[in-house]
């Protein structure tokens, strides 16, 4: 599998590093940039070149929507025709956010050993090429398979809002589908296969508060018109206790399942301080969570809110003294699984919006929500074909953990597909680093995670 990854995947990959194809969220204008549409394109070339007999690819967009990858491959084994697996991927990328180092770039593909740097290499860039180069290797070694299906969509990092309009137009060629492998999870190490057992929702808005229709002297101002930032701090301590960190409300709270807290308690006594993760923390920083097993709860099944930017407030060298006529705040709140986005939603909306302090003007805008996600219980097929591939492809068995991140994707197929079995895995392990800067991609861990689904793909009866 390495040869064939080093000499079919990685150029393809680093020519889809170079495109700034960022999600539609974080690119208004993806219509007239076209970018977008370039990395579908490429990878829609990358894959009808391979051998995969039986395959048809191609890129469908429906008017005003972003396009999908869409390939279907035939059932190699007239017996195992009525059984379906669908890969998930996406192509869209987050922003640079932030200075990378020196060396880097973000939408430049630069190799240092093990490791491939760039934006969306590991999220989600690698997963297309993985899908493929998985059904090429069941083909080239005559491994009996059902149908498969690839979905790539463009709109994940912007909380898939079009996803379920191709899931409704593509619903007669889809069909039934009896496993999902979705491949932008994450790891906790680069040693074994992981999956992902459970995933947090996620609910974004931006508060905004005004309080002047410009900025005035705050020698003039000050002490008689409210600040707007007090304002909006205020307004985050009816949702956010900003003491700990604890969430307010009922509607962003649900009950922890018994068997998610005793694998939350194996991945602790495992892996110690390490199990949630690790953080490049300024030193003193006292992290949050009693042990290593609460600290894998509170990242995974705790509510959380995030200030992630800010517009009306000037950079340092800009600031005068000037008491500034609004403060706007994009907040993301992290939902456990089994919360309802909805209803997390209408809660946060009552609680900032009601009785503004001072009469100042509140605004909270909303993008698309997205639920968390609980695993179903694995089948024996299933937890049999991880075990083996993980044993033959890392050397290790696996290992199961929750997700802090949210894959919309996940939560939108369950409900379709009730009873498909879920893999859900991926390459964001210890330091790849996905939304911030210096992003990268661990290639053997991308080569083992191909070479394990396709032995799953290969044991779906």
């Amino acid at each position: 599998m390495r040869a064939s990854f080093e000499r079919d995947v990685l150029p393809d990959l680093c020519a889809y590093t170079a495109i700034a194809c960022l999600s539609s969220a974080f690119d208004p204008s993806w219509q007239e940039s076209g970018e977008i549409r370039r990395a579908a394109q490429l990878l829609r070339s990358w894959c009808a070149r391979r051998s995969v007999p039986g395959a048809s690819v191609e890129v469908v967009e429906l008017a005003g929507r972003s396009p999908v990858l869409f390939a279907e491959v035939a059932a190699s084994d007239p017996e195992r025709a009525g059984s379906t697996a669908l890969v998930y991927g996406h192509l869209d990328k987050q922003p640079p956010l932030g200075t990378w180092r020196t060396g880097l770039e973000p939408f430049r593909a630069v190799r240092e050993g093990d490791r491939l740097y760039g934006r969306g290499t590991a999220d989600d860039g690698y997963a297309t090429f993985a899908a493929f180069e998985a059904f090429a290797a069941l083909a080239a070694t005559g491994t009996p398979h059902g149908r498969l299906l690839l979905l790539v969509e463009s709109g994940e990092e912007s909380g898939s809002p079009d996803l379920a309009s191709y899931l409704d137009a593509l619903s007669a060629r889809i069909g039934q589908v009896d496993l999902v492998v979705c491949l932008d999870s994450g790891c906790v190490t680069y040693d074994r296969l992981w999956v992902t057992t459970s995933l947090r929702g996620n609910i974004v808005a931006t508060l905004r508060v005004d309080v002047l229709e410009q900025g005035v002297h705050s020698g003039s101002a000050g002490g008689i018109v409210p600040s707007s930032f007090r304002v909006a701090r205020a307004l985050l301590d009816r949702i956010e206790d900003a003491r700990t960190g604890a969430m307010l409300l009922d509607e962003l709270q649900a009950e922890i399942p018994r068997h998610r807290r005793d694998e939350a308690e194996l991945l602790g006594s495992e892996y110690g301080a390490g199990a949630a993760g690790t953080f490049p923390t300024v030193d003193g920083l006292q992290l949050a969570g009693d042990d290593p097993a609460d600290r894998v709860l509170r990242g995974t099944w705790g509510p959380a809110l995030a200030v992630t930017g800010a517009d009306g407030l000037p950079t340092l060298a800009e600031a005068g003294n000037v008491l500034r006529p609004y403060t706007a705040l994009k907040l993301s709140i992290r939902l456990p699984p089994g919360c309802s986005a909805r209803r997390a939603m209408d809660a946060v909306d009552a609680a900032v919006t009601a009785d503004p302090p001072h009469g100042a003007r509140v605004q909270l805008t909303w993008e698309s929500p997205g639920d968390g996600w609980d695993a179903p219980a694995m089948a024996p097929w299933l937890t049999d074909a991880l075990e083996q591939a993980s044993l033959a492809c890392f050397g290790a068995p696996p290992r199961s953990m929750g997700l802090g991140g949210s894959i919309p994707f996940l939560a939108t197929l369950g409900t379709r597909f009730p009873g498909a079995q879920i893999l859900a895995t991926g390459v964001l392990g210890p330091g790849s680093n996905a939304h911030g800067p210096d992003e990268f991609l661990h290639l053997p861990t991308a080569e083992a995670v191909t070479a394990s689904v396709a032995h799953v793909l290969g044991a779906l009866p």
